[in-house]
């Protein structure tokens, strides 16, 4: 679980953010707390909030990029300034309408080959898919995201699982983002959305390489089916499922745990 507490909806004041995440590394469930997501954008106010902190350990940092691809060189030398305070895991980034060969490899010049690099294509149509094939191709993990602030936001269980399939057929990692903070799909009361779970995102994953059937997975509202699809997996298949589905972000870092204690799995 990457934290996006800085992103909508939760939209942290940096102070807050870093705070918490640094309380999350130190609590019970420090295990689950993947890395800390900040726009590019806002690196000098990250750092100024560090060096308040004096964390004990580098944060580990996912950089999204904000300012364009012609951005990530000044942004990368600022963090590999602050040695001492950042440590760079992860580079993330929206991709031009046309995800062609030239821009990915500019991509590929830029991150630092330990880096791992995220490419989200625009989502929609056999466009987005054809995307999402040469971001694998070019060695990055494609992102998707899950959800956001209007409807049109929340792809729908045929587009997931189309994305997935892509994923499978490349044997690829990728990342998911924005609307799962919660573990089970479930329909938002106040707006009406549907929100995909994250639970769900891993079952069907876990479908995607044993050959199951990933729709259902994503479909599913009974949290109890899940969570004992998700025990019975072997060692070597959860391992599998995590090396396929590779993090997501969540702007909680308290209601995913709540609601994985609540099923059972924690």
């Amino acid at each position: 679980m990457d934290d996006a507490a800085l992103f909508p909806p939760g939209s942290a004041a940096m102070p807050d953010a870093v705070r918490l995440h640094l309380g999350g590394r130190e609590g019970e469930h420090a295990a689950l707390m993947g890395v800390f997501l900040c726009p590019a954008s806002r690196l000098p106010e990250l750092i100024t909030e560090l060096i308040k902190a004096k964390p004990v350990k580098p944060v580990a940092l996912s950089l999204v990029i904000d300012t364009g691809l012609g951005g990530v060189p000044k942004a990368l030398s600022i963090v590999e300034s602050r040695a001492e305070l950042l440590a760079l895991r992860m580079v993330e980034m929206p991709a031009p309408a046309d995800v062609d060969d030239v821009w990915l490899e500019r991509v590929n010049e830029f991150v630092p080959e330990d880096v791992i690099r995220v490419v989200e294509p625009r989502r929609g149509g056999p466009e987005w898919l054809d995307g999402i094939r040469r971001v694998v191709e070019h060695g990055s993990w494609p992102k998707i995201r899950c959800g956001g602030l209007s409807r049109e936001a929340f792809p729908s269980v045929d587009e997931v699982a189309d994305f997935l399939a892509v994923i499978g057929a490349g044997e690829a990692s990728f990342k998911a983002t924005a609307g799962l903070h919660n573990a089970v799909r479930h329909t938002e009361d106040a707006t009406g959305f549907t929100h995909h779970g994250f639970l769900n995102l891993l079952i069907a994953t876990a479908r995607l390489l044993s050959g199951g059937d990933v729709r259902e997975a994503l479909s599913e509202t009974d949290g109890a089916k899940l969570a004992e699809e998700a025990a019975a997996l072997s060692d070597q298949a959860a391992h599998a499922v995590r090396a396929v589905f590779g993090s997501y972000g969540s702007c909680s870092l308290s209601e995913p745990i709540e609601d994985l204690e609540g099923l059972g799995l924690l």
